[in-house]
């Protein structure tokens, strides 16, 4: 999930690509507007255009004749159980957020909550490299929207996705281990097994390093980005680089909010608690997909599946377009045996829910909270 945010904060470069244009006010604070220009609207084309020649890739290689068939046959009110079981997710992981931005003061409505997560997922789903391209934009829409410093919005956005890692890894193990025990695996479930296990002491290992070790990150992140920002400024003469004191303040004050959230257990085990229902909602979503398509296959299944083929979300793709269509297509097959042709169906109607349906509802709920922001720095 991503992160983007708002007041007075330094223009960096990000995989987003969001302009953040600062304007001096007359009050001597800084103000930024979201804008983006001819070049991002191009690079996000051009990353849709990939994402589609993969996908049609793929289906080509399965048999798009076959998988359409499979389409045709599917249980219209099960494929609509589909679409409402991921609005529910995306409410689920709302709530989540919203919990988290009550730690760090900011009370929004469970409605506006709602479009703030939806936006984000939204700027997922556009940008490369799923969340870690997003978050830059989503921190921006958050922080215009709550009326909050940038870093505290990424840090926002940023421990949701932190807390959404340990039940997608919890599910997935539980996953596995009913597997093992209930089946005979074939070499890909292994493999698959294996790089889970590798996941999931990899990524709490680094976190835990990177947490004792903030100081130096922060040090760190200020000598990348210092000099990237002073190159920024040269090529483009309407972006200020950013001073080094105010850069460090602002990253001091991303790991202060990550403090203060990690402090709260009581609303921190809430957050976590709405994160492992979007978790089970959205295995839900592909069980749902296969069921569909007259194929009841152990939940298990997709509790192991669906964690792993969102991690395919990395790739330069937007969203992973193509390329997690193309992770649940090799899993799906060996783990639940079904032939590929159903499992690309599977997929299309799985992901049309949790992919191009945010794409609407977060698209819609972006234009319509910037528009009320900058009504209301109009009438500031």
């Amino acid at each position: 999930m991503w992160s983007s945010t708002a007041t007075g904060h330094p223009v960096t470069p990000h995989l987003a690509r969001s302009r953040l244009r600062w304007l001096q006010a007359p009050t001597g604070r800084l103000c930024e507007q979201m804008d983006v220009d001819y070049g991002d609207a191009r690079s996000i084309t051009v990353g849709f255009v990939a994402g589609v020649i993969v996908l049609l890739a793929l289906y080509a290689v399965v048999g798009l004749e076959d998988v359409l068939v499979a389409l045709a046959q599917a249980d219209p009110l099960l494929v609509a159980a589909v679409y409402a079981v991921a609005v529910c997710w995306l409410f689920a992981w709302a709530m989540a957020l919203r919990t988290v931005l009550v730690v760090i003061a900011v009370e929004v409505s469970i409605s506006r909550a709602f479009m703030l997560f939806a936006g984000a997922t939204f700027a997922n789903n556009v940008t490369p490299f799923g969340q870690a391209g997003g978050e830059p934009f989503s921190a921006l829409l958050v922080s215009r929207t709550t009326d909050i410093d940038y870093e505290n919005g990424l840090a926002a956005v940023a421990s949701v996705d932190t807390l959404n890692f340990v039940p997608s890894i919890s599910f997935a193990l539980v996953g596995v281990g009913y597997y093992a025990t209930t089946f005979t695996v074939g070499n890909r479930v292994e493999l698959a097994a294996a790089s889970l296990v590798a996941l999931a002491l990899a990524v709490p290992v680094a976190a835990y390093l990177g947490w004792r070790n903030r100081d130096r990150v922060a040090t760190l992140a200020v000598g990348v980005i210092l000099p990237l920002g002073r190159v920024l400024g040269r090529l483009v003469p309407a972006v200020a680089p950013p001073e080094e004191a105010q850069l460090r303040r602002r990253i001091d004050g991303f790991f202060a909010a990550l403090e203060r959230v990690a402090g709260d257990h009581h609303q921190l085990a809430l957050a976590l608690s709405f994160s492992a229902l979007g978790w089970l909602l959205l295995s839900v979503s592909l069980w749902l997909s296969l069921l569909a398509l007259g194929h009841a296959v152990p939940f298990a299944a997709a509790l192991f599946i669906v964690p792993l083929g969102s991690v395919a979300g990395v790739t330069p793709l937007p969203g992973g377009l193509g390329g997690v269509e193309a992770a649940l297509v090799v899993l799906i097959v060996p783990i639940t045996g079904v032939d590929p042709q159903t499992a690309a169906a599977a997929a299309l109607i799985h992901r049309g829910a949790t992919y191009w349906l945010p794409v609407l509802l977060g698209g819609s709920a972006t234009a319509m909270l910037e528009a009320d922001n900058v009504h209301q720095s109009a009438s500031d």
